[in-house]
């Protein structure tokens, strides 16, 4: 039996419709009958995308964050040839998916579950875990997330919304691990979905961040398969456990985090866009200059 992530390996079984996303990810019925989000090895983002999907994922969850659960797919050249709405769609042309080990993520709707992705303003205080965005926030930072953080919504029958945290392929530096930018630029777009955060949640973060099992998170990477594990993933996540196991850059990043969400709120209605142009006094100086050390040079970093 194959298994990785203690996750039995299941087969892509049939194509039911296609997503939007640079990385052009298909939902699909697979062999034991549940359907994932499956993300090709050579979508247009890659060479990364199924270590930052996987990884992240186990990371986020470490961290007491909501995420779907995920399994390897296995996608045959049988499954790709019987169901050519999958291919993607590239400037030359279609491109056909390569058969092999892909990340899939569990769907998370079904037709008695209402998933939502885009929330009104009177629904926010209705997410139940919402305090958990400034903690997604703060990982993003480290993990140097070079896109907006996405959720979905899931509606139960309780009246209450529970946030999932998905789509982590542009972490790590994204999926080439080539990118650098500012760190507004990993937060959710809508900052609405921040609530005040007390003393008391701050250092909750603090605690969970402290107790993060490194070690355990090198253990997973070593469980998912081998074609995974590039180099330049690796680097990128030493560099992201280093940033997350550092209390004094922790504390420093939130305290810019927070004075950021502020700043925008007061100026802007809604404070809903998407760009952060903070300027001066981002992190402490001396933090500030670490930080920028270990934007513009990794390796260095962390030798």
């Amino acid at each position: 039996m194959l298994v990785a992530l203690g996750r039995e390996f299941v087969r892509a079984k049939r194509c039911v419709r296609r997503f939007r996303g640079s990385s052009q990810p298909t939902l699909v019925q697979a062999s034991d009958g549940l359907h994932y989000i499956v993300k090709f090895n050579n979508s247009q983002q890659r060479p990364n995308l199924p270590f930052n999907e996987s990884v992240g994922s186990e990371m986020y969850r470490a961290c007491r964050l909501a995420v779907p659960s995920w399994k390897p797919i296995l996608v045959t050249d049988s499954f790709l040839e019987q169901n050519p709405d999958c291919w993607m769609q590239t400037p030359e042309g279609r491109l056909r998916p390569e058969p092999g080990l892909c990340f899939g993520s569990r769907f998370l709707g079904d037709d008695s579950i209402r998933l939502l992705e885009i929330l009104p303003e009177a629904y926010f205080k209705r997410v139940r875990n919402r305090a958990s965005f400034w903690l997604a926030w703060l990982i993003d930072i480290c993990a140097e997330k070079v896109d907006n953080r996405q959720a979905v919504f899931v509606d139960n029958a309780s009246g209450w919304l529970e946030a999932f945290f998905i789509d982590h392929g542009n972490l790590f530096n994204g999926p080439k691990a080539d990118k650098v930018t500012h760190f507004c630029v990993s937060r959710y777009l809508d900052l609405r979905v921040y609530p005040d955060v007390s003393s008391k949640e701050i250092l909750e973060f603090q605690r969970i961040l402290s107790s993060l099992d490194t070690d355990k998170l090198w253990q997973t990477v070593q469980g998912i398969p081998a074609d995974w594990r590039q180099a330049s993933a690796l680097d990128s996540f030493a560099c992201c456990l280093d940033s997350l196991s550092n209390p004094v850059l922790i504390r420093n990043v939130l305290e810019a985090m927070i004075d950021g969400r502020t700043t925008r709120t007061e100026s802007e209605p809604g404070g809903c866009r998407s760009k952060c142009e903070l300027q001066g006094k981002v992190l402490r100086l001396g933090i500030q200059g670490t930080w920028l050390q270990r934007l513009r040079g990794r390796h260095s970093a962390c030798a």
